[in-house]
């Protein structure tokens, strides 16, 4: 990826805050916050233990950060794409969702295979493929295709999460100092009060919930048809996992993708969702919120998701912390997830902006591209519920996203075809 994405005075400026523990301890609660909805809603709509998805996150992060080095910032939640094919395995084995462990399991194993691919064959020979006018457009679509998933969760209740959206923005805009840095937290915690007094969080969910309890892990079985069925996601989630790691760094204003290498990022990726298979939890991948969260603080110190990482191994097995978090109203996390979301789509405006590529024909028709198909596609699948995406296996599609972004890499090796073979 080119160097010059991001000048070198943001670069300069985008430093790790000095933080006392804990300050710490508060911040990774915001990023806690920020992925506890979609890593549990995974298993509630599969049927896998929500502890246990909890358990294989946090410990699925301090995976990855180990195998990158400690250097990217990110947390790894349960991942969408997976959801389809395991209640498509769940059906075809009379409920024993043990056998989409195995397919689970067999899917991080090629993705570790897929690392070593990477390195063998260079990140820079995979880099010159993903310049500004294809990488800024990615980011872009990935945050846009995220915000009406926010808006649907805001319309439960439109008042208290504009109230919500409200107040951290204007913390965001207008706080100095570390308060800047708790605008999710601040804003997540008035709109849970106003929640409350409303009287619409379900605290029996809290009171029901045990103080403690032990998540029920399961070993894997194979089998290999189910294999057959959830391995070729892979194929749709690779796009996707470059997508996440360029935005992270964009975010933080440094190359991931080149150390500590797109081969140990996606190697971190693997590992954790082999793991994930291992237990009983769904598949690993790098979350988007996260990175929002890294955006609006402006704090990229690893050892904050790190931390993250381990509070969301406790949580797996203190149900009652977990049973609070859960009765956070989705119009809260609503509110709040239209500001991460669409704090990941400026990024890639930014990318674009602050990049020395040439605004000609060849360049607007591969951002364009990339824009219309990620985008419009998403738009035609939410209103007319057609999925647009490649089909792969019958029960498993290249989503509009990966299209877009294969179809962006494609345009870009054609069309800019000098620069790329340089």
């Amino acid at each position: 990826m080119s160097e010059n994405i991001l000048s070198s005075k943001e670069i300069s400026s985008k430093r790790e805050f000095s933080t006392s523990p804990f300050l710490k301890v508060i911040l990774a609660l915001q990023h806690l916050i920020a992925m506890f909805g979609a890593t549990v809603l995974v298993p509630i709509l599969t049927g896998l233990d929500t502890s246990v998805a909890l358990v294989s996150a946090g410990v699925g992060t301090l995976i990855f950060h180990t195998v990158t080095k400690r250097k990217v910032p990110v947390f790894l939640g349960s991942s969408f794409a997976f959801i389809a094919v395991i209640n498509t395995v769940k059906e075809l084995y009379n409920g024993d969702l043990t056998y989409a462990q195995g397919g689970i399991f067999v899917a991080g194993l090629i993705y570790v295979i897929i690392s070593l691919i990477v390195k063998k064959v260079g990140v820079d020979k995979i880099v010159k493929y993903l310049p500004p006018q294809v990488v800024g457009p990615m980011i872009m679509v990935i945050g846009l295709n995220l915000v009406p998933t926010a808006i649907n969760m805001a319309s439960t209740n439109y008042i208290i999460a504009f109230i919500t959206l409200g107040i951290a923005l204007s913390i965001t805009l207008f706080a100095k100092g570390f308060i800047k840095q708790l605008a999710i937290l601040i804003g997540v915690s008035i709109g849970y009060i106003i929640a409350y007094t409303s009287g619409i969080v379900e605290t029996n969910i809290i009171t029901e919930a045990a103080y403690f309890s032990v998540p029920n892990f399961t070993l894997p079985k194979f089998e290999i048809g189910a294999i057959a069925i959830i391995v070729p996601v892979i194929l749709a989630v690779f796009m996707e996992h470059i997508g996440d790691i360029t935005t992270n760094g964009q975010v933080v204003g440094k190359n991931f993708v080149e150390d500590p290498g797109l081969n140990r990022t996606l190697l971190g990726d693997g590992l954790a969702t082999l793991f994930a298979g291992l237990i009983g939890g769904p598949a690993n991948t790098t979350y988007g919120e996260n990175t929002g969260v890294l955006a609006i603080t402006k704090n990229y110190d690893p050892a904050i998701l790190r931390l993250a990482a381990v509070l969301a191994i406790i949580l797996g097995f203190v149900a009652k912390i977990g049973g609070f978090l859960k009765s956070i109203p989705t119009c809260v996390m609503g509110g709040i997830s239209i500001m991460l979301f669409c704090m990941i789509a400026l990024i890639g405006v930014k990318t674009l902006k602050n990049s020395e590529i040439k605004i000609n024909a060849k360049n607007i028709i591969i951002i364009a591209s990339i824009l219309i198909i990620g985008i419009g596609t998403s738009l035609i699948k939410r209103y007319t519920g057609n999925s647009i995406g490649i089909p792969v296996t019958e029960t498993v599609k290249i989503t509009e996203l990966s299209l877009a972004a294969i179809v962006g890499v494609v345009l870009n090796a054609i069309l800019n075809r000098k620069a790329t073979n340089k």
